[in-house]
């Protein structure tokens, strides 16, 4: 089994909690961070993608790369500059890898990389829509991550093993979506927003951190396979478990689009917006969900918020 991982985008919510992880397991990881710093449980390598560089001893040493970086889209307002950074944190970053990869004699047996089922499109309705789905949505988060997922798949043309995880909303409160859900719950002002009727596919962080382990351990694993828990929720019944979890009340009217959209401007169509998604494939590859339903993921991650 391969022992030795490169995590690029390893200091990141998902890259701190996948490191915990894999040192738990015995493995030895290296991380590319912009930047050197001392990290307890990994060796830290530099890249720069807008300079097309990256100190290429991790990649030479590395049994398996799991590619995680990419601007976190949540962060500020989607203007033009923040959607290049979001686009270019994703592409470039994959195509400097494959750039370098492709001139070394000696490969990782593996390629791990995580994507977004925003490339079903900002909303697909109730329809259950599974990695087979054909077309592509065609809104900003839907074309990053069709040519994110395009310049990946050339890694197989390489010779290495490929996998894509195409993650749903990843629920943690060191980051990510849940912690502006929760907040306004907290002060008793929780609202499903919009119709409240739109889907969230969801994944518990270490469901997501045990997937990818799964994927550096089970050779036979390759392709596309979705990353979400197996009972999606809409938007209301999410908003109505934090509140039953956190014993706050859950009464407010729900929170118009337009609101949405006057603050958070394009980004609110990831809010307004939703996917009701299948975990089936990577569920008959084998993998066992430790949080397959909302309110036990929830009631593990806010247990010190109560």
């Amino acid at each position: 089994m391969s022992r030795k991982v490169c995590i690029t985008g390893g200091t990141g919510m998902i890259g701190s909690a996948l490191r915990e992880l894999l040192t738990r397991q015995g493995y030895d990881l290296s991380v590319y961070s912009r930047s050197k710093k001392s990290l307890e449980n990994a060796k830290v390598y530099t890249w720069d993608i807008q300079k097309r560089e990256l100190e290429k001893e991790a990649l030479e040493a590395a049994d398996v790369i799991v590619h995680l970086a990419g601007a976190n889209i949540g962060s500020g307002s989607w203007t033009d500059q923040r959607k290049k950074e979001i686009r270019d944190s994703r592409i470039e970053s994959t195509r400097l890898l494959i750039e370098h990869l492709s001139t070394m004699n000696k490969k990782p047996a593996a390629f791990i990389s995580i994507s977004a089922i925003g490339i079903y499109g900002h909303q697909t309705g109730g329809i259950l829509v599974d990695e087979e789905r054909i077309k592509p949505g065609d809104d900003f988060m839907a074309t990053t991550s069709k040519e994110w997922e395009a310049e990946a798949l050339k890694i197989g043309d390489l010779g290495i093993r490929l996998v894509i995880l195409r993650s749903g909303v990843v629920l943690s409160m060191e980051g990510g979506a849940l912690p502006r859900l929760v907040t306004p719950v907290k002060l008793g002002v929780g609202a499903p927003v919009g119709t409240g009727d739109q889907y969230i596919s969801w994944i518990h962080i270490q469901d997501l951190c045990r997937i990818i382990l799964f994927a550096i351990e089970e050779d036979q694993l390759n392709g596309i396979y979705n990353a979400v828990a197996p009972e999606p929720e809409t938007n209301k019944e999410f908003t109505r478990i934090i509140a039953q979890t956190l014993n706050k009340p859950f009464f407010m009217p729900n929170i118009p689009p337009f609101v949405l959209r006057i603050l958070f401007g394009e980004m609110a169509s990831t809010v307004l917006g939703g996917n009701r998604v299948s975990s089936k494939k990577i569920e008959n590859a084998g993998f066992k969900f430790k949080f397959p339903t909302l309110r036990p993921a929830l009631e593990d991650l806010l247990k010190k918020e109560r």
